[in-house]
């Protein structure tokens, strides 16, 4: 069995068209070649594809079925011309991003939605590793951009951008004893702290440990669970929260020490030596715009 891309186009114009006739004027042929290209396809596949007993062709069980593959098949080529054209004006065949689950889901899809839009031949890996480990994996070219909270040393190797704050919230359970009253910061260290955790030891894992008694865990959103659980109390991005504050799963303490949030930088970081394509290099400054417009 053998038949053409020409043949399933014809095949497919005349669908949408209604007609042989029409088909020719969308495909920029003649009649005669519409409707032999259908004829030879039906030859080929051993199957009726239309019922030519009325004035207009009308598809026959066979025909429906076979619609819908040659319409993959069509839509794969273009596919397959999109991934040439992209790779022949440098652009990525594939990229890694690792993102810290500080960096806010709303704004990490409208980031995914834009890059779609201009790069949807490329085949995109979205990796949520935590804290330095983020750093580790773009250094090790593992990752090809990465969003994290700034590190207090970051590698000279790696290269950033600043994409502004993100505020944490000191939360806890409504029947939690910090729930009573405005909290004192030595209070703070008398319970359970639940804090993400990275899986390697490190000066950052450490950073907003305040008490003596911690449980480590490898996600944020697992530690909401666990803090509604009334297992202890946790510093959590606001905005992994926010649903929880709303429906009144979880608190945020009055604090005697504090009036404000606290606020963890977060930055972009890419390889100094591993340049970037042309998707590359549009995820990291449509990145660092949607900060920058996000803080005006």
């Amino acid at each position: 069995m053998s038949f053409s891309l020409d043949q399933l186009q014809a095949f497919v114009a005349t669908v949408d068209t209604g007609s042989f006739s029409a088909a020719s004027r969308r495909l920029g042929k003649a009649q005669s070649a519409i409707s032999v290209a259908v004829s030879n396809l039906e030859i080929d596949l051993g199957n009726s594809l239309f019922l030519r007993n009325s004035r207009y062709p009308s598809l026959t069980p066979a025909g429906e079925r076979l619609l819908m593959e040659a319409r993959v098949i069509l839509e794969r080529c273009e596919h397959f011309r999109g991934v040439a054209k992209s790779l022949g004006e440098g652009v990525e065949s594939r990229l890694v991003l690792a993102v810290d689950e500080l960096y806010p889901s709303e704004r990490l899809g409208a980031l995914m939605d834009g890059f779609s839009r201009h790069f949807p031949s490329v085949e995109l890996e979205l990796l949520f590793p935590l804290m330095e480990d983020v750093s580790r994996m773009v250094l090790q070219e593992r990752a090809d951009l990465g969003i994290m909270w700034r590190q207090e040393i970051l590698p000279s190797t790696l290269n950033f951008h600043a994409l502004g704050w993100v505020p944490l919230k000191i939360v806890c359970a409504p029947e939690h004893e910090l729930a009573r009253q405005r909290v004192r910061w030595e209070e703070l260290k008398r319970y359970r702290q639940l804090m993400v955790a990275t899986r390697n030891d490190s000066k950052e894992k450490v950073r907003l440990r305040v008490a003596a008694d911690v449980w480590w865990v490898e996600s944020q959103w697992v530690i909401v669970e666990l803090v509604q659980r009334n297992l202890g109390w946790a510093f959590v991005p606001e905005h992994v929260v926010a649903n929880a504050l709303k429906n009144g799963s979880l608190v945020s303490p009055g604090l005697e020490f504090d009036d404000h949030d606290w606020p963890i930088a977060l930055e972009l970081i890419w390889h100094k030596q591993r340049p970037l394509g042309k998707a590359g290099n549009w995820l990291k400054t449509t990145a660092i715009a949607a900060a920058a417009s996000a803080t005006d």
